[in-house]
């Protein structure tokens, strides 16, 4: 089954991250990436690990939002620039502005990668 953010779980998953609600876009997704095959399925994966990575900042557990944008940025950089409808190589630019922006002091003021 490809990618297809218009619709079901994925569809509620992508209005739920729009909404900042990052945990409720993590579990719509996840239902959906235990279905999948690859490639989608880490593809997807990474998109989870992103919204739990914003849940972790929500917290205010940087260390936490870190680690799992890293793990993200490992699991995009095979892919494509643009794969499942979404631009890749601009999600995988938007998480290393924020990897950047969390090594400094602050509150990083950053817009979340597009998805």
């Amino acid at each position: 089954m490809p990618i297809d953010l218009t619709s079901g779980s994925l569809r509620e998953g992508a209005k739920c991250y729009r909404n900042q609600e990052f945990f409720l876009a993590h579990e719509h997704w996840e239902c959906v990436w235990l279905k999948s095959d690859e490639p989608d399925k880490t593809f997807l994966q990474a998109l989870i690990q992103i919204t739990a990575a914003f849940h972790h900042l929500q917290r205010q557990n940087v260390r936490g939002t870190v680690s799992l944008l890293r793990a993200a940025q490992r699991r995009l950089e095979p892919f494509p620039p643009d794969f499942g409808g979404l631009a890749v190589s601009d999600i995988r630019e938007s998480i290393s502005d924020w990897l950047q922006a969390l090594d400094k002091p602050g509150t990083p003021q950053l817009r979340f990668p597009q998805i």
